[in-house]
């Protein structure tokens, strides 16, 4: 009888250790919203092509509430003139606001004297312990200002699209092996796309490549999850300079375009973008930035590696760069 008590004991003990490892785990997720609709024609000013890309990366746990939130955004103006020709050079980067930091200029206009990456920093903070429909519950104005006096002292500026992006990240989070522990890390890389053209017989492009990286690291500096998305943000333009592209139309990214994208067709492996991606994240789990830094390329940016050349073989120098920033960034 002692001897069954005791080993009932050892059980219930493990039972209760191994929930207590568990209760750490979190999904981790990662959200993107592209608009184009401050895009403007050739007027007193050249014209305008604004691609606006929200980035926002969290980590939920079992009980829906957001453990640990990112934010950040780019802004690309691409300008072309009244004969639609392109004024911003190919090849142009474009920093994220974080990025810019007090180059941005928020600063100055703000009320409370904080600058855009301060406050997107101030509401990922506030939103951190609540669940979605608690921060969906955020009382806001008609411009989607917060409203309550304890969000207003640090955030002035419009959270409605962050706060949408949010809800997003978490309906898109997945358990890949993050704990709450963990450090979440969120990399953008954006260029004006080598596809931007004048316009002549045919319109022009004005258009930048995003990419979106979202990890999660151990206490030793190894991934413990990786998300990786991209969008092609493109505006189309006529020889006058007036844009004919539908401006109120959102961008969708290439993991939510699937196999509408179409790499599967050009795949020498038969994988849609998405599923390279993916691939990728995998393969990456469980190395060190540094180690990720380090996997061999060709001069084209693809993989030599025959381990990765199986499963991904789009090109990955964006996907290393979008990752080196998401483990500076935290």
């Amino acid at each position: 009888m002692k001897k069954l008590i005791a080993v009932m004991l050892v059980v219930l003990l493990a039972s209760a250790l191994c929930g207590a490892a568990n209760s750490g785990k979190v999904k981790t997720g990662l959200a993107v919203i592209t608009e184009l609709n401050r895009s403007t024609d050739v007027g007193a000013k050249p014209g305008l092509a604004e691609i606006d890309s929200t980035a926002v990366a969290v980590m939920v746990d079992g009980n829906g509430k957001i453990v640990k939130c990112l934010i950040d955004m780019v802004q690309s103006n691409i300008n072309f003139d009244g004969s639609g020709k392109l004024i911003t050079p190919k090849g142009t980067e474009f920093p994220t606001k974080n990025e810019l930091g007090e180059k941005y200029g928020l600063k100055k206009a703000s009320k409370i004297g904080k600058e855009w990456k301060e406050q997107a920093a101030a509401l990922a903070k506030y939103v951190e312990g609540k669940t979605v429909k608690e921060i969906k519950g955020i009382a806001v104005d008609q411009g989607k200002h917060a409203t309550g006096s304890d969000l207003r002292a640090s955030v002035t500026i419009s959270i409605g699209e962050y706060i949408e992006a949010i809800e997003k990240a978490a309906a898109q989070a997945q358990a890949l092996g993050a704990s709450s522990s963990d450090v979440l890390g969120l990399g953008v890389v954006t260029t004006m796309s080598e596809f931007a053209v004048n316009a002549g017989a045919k319109p022009g492009l004005a258009g930048v490549d995003s990419y979106y990286v979202a990890i999660t690291k151990d206490s030793k500096g190894k991934i413990t999850s990786c998300l990786i998305d991209a969008s092609q943000g493109q505006v189309n333009f006529n020889k006058s300079g007036k844009i004919t592209s539908n401006l109120n139309v959102r961008v969708k990214t290439k993991d939510e375009l699937g196999d509408a994208y179409g790499e599967k067709k050009a795949s020498k492996i038969g994988k849609e973008w998405n599923e390279q991606a993916a691939a990728f994240a995998k393969y990456v789990t469980g190395k060190t930035p540094s180690e990720v830094a380090n996997i061999a390329v060709n001069k084209e940016g693809h993989a030599t590696g025959s381990d990765l050349q199986a499963s991904v073989t789009v090109g990955i120098l964006d996907f290393k760069a979008a990752l080196a920033k998401a483990a500076a960034n935290r």
